[in-house]
């Protein structure tokens, strides 16, 4: 089972990458971020017509996040458990039925800045809430990743240039906090599972040339239980996507499970 996440920025803008995407590299499952469409502005026919179930939990011009599937989907569930006020489209779950059966949860972790303020305490209140529902799908002793654009730096050595990182949300000590509590749970990073050292990103910013100097950040990320990591076979980000037209700021990170 090979499953990807990727920020798409934008389902509208990225429509034809992105089908042109999972022709070319056909993922099982795809979890996408910030599709910034309602659920009934998704353009879901041109994506069945390519074979996967589709699945969304959309918002007007922001956020939003989908599951796309080419096995069969259950048990499907939308918005991250924790604040009945929260309106932001940012979590869906479902298990996927594949040789073994997985659960996926993808995510677009708020990106928190300007910091210190609302928007950051916002951050570490819904990254608050993401540990609690990691507990409650580790409780479960299933296969699971949780997946998506986590908007955390993790270390020094996920960034081409952490000094300019230092004040900003994504790597402000209390981010990396957090994250690192998510870890301490018994989750695996499946990418440092993989691969060590620097130079390894899946974000790089419009200005500056910045994909072409390789100033990149590494902030999407697949967190899996131990059972998932169990299953483990590889794990690797697509950068050439990158370099396509109308591209986003992310690429994929994929995953392949003995599932």
């Amino acid at each position: 089972m090979k499953i990807a996440t990727f920020n798409i920025n934008g389902i509208k803008a990225r429509i034809d990458g992105l089908t042109h995407w999972l022709s070319d590299s056909a993922p099982d499952v795809a979890l996408l971020q910030e599709i910034k469409s309602v659920d009934d502005g998704f353009p879901r026919a041109v994506i069945e017509d390519l074979g996967y179930t589709v699945e969304t939990h959309g918002q007007k011009g922001f956020n939003g996040v989908a599951i796309l599937s080419k096995l069969p989907l259950e048990d499907i569930t939308r918005g991250l458990p924790g604040d009945e006020n929260d309106e932001q489209a940012r979590y869906i779950e479902a298990t996927v039925m594949g040789d073994r059966a997985v659960r996926v949860c993808g995510l677009y972790l708020p990106n928190g800045n300007p910091a210190p303020g609302p928007k950051y305490d916002y951050k570490l209140a819904w990254m608050d809430r993401l540990h609690d529902r990691m507990e409650q799908v580790l409780a479960t002793e299933e296969p699971a990743i949780f997946c998506g654009d986590f908007n955390v730096i993790p270390q020094d050595e996920d960034a081409a240039r952490p000094d300019a990182w230092r004040d900003d949300a994504l790597a402000m000590q209390p981010s990396r906090e957090a994250f690192r509590r998510c870890l301490h749970l018994g989750l695996t990073d499946a990418f440092r599972a993989c691969h060590q050292g620097g130079g390894h990103y899946s974000f790089w910013d419009y200005q500056a040339n910045a994909f072409d100097r390789n100033d990149g950040i590494r902030i999407d990320h697949h967190l899996m239980t131990p059972q998932a990591a169990d299953l483990l076979r590889d794990c690797w980000i697509e950068k050439d996507v990158r370099a396509r037209e109308k591209p986003s700021d992310h690429v994929p990170v994929w995953v392949e499970l003995d599932a």
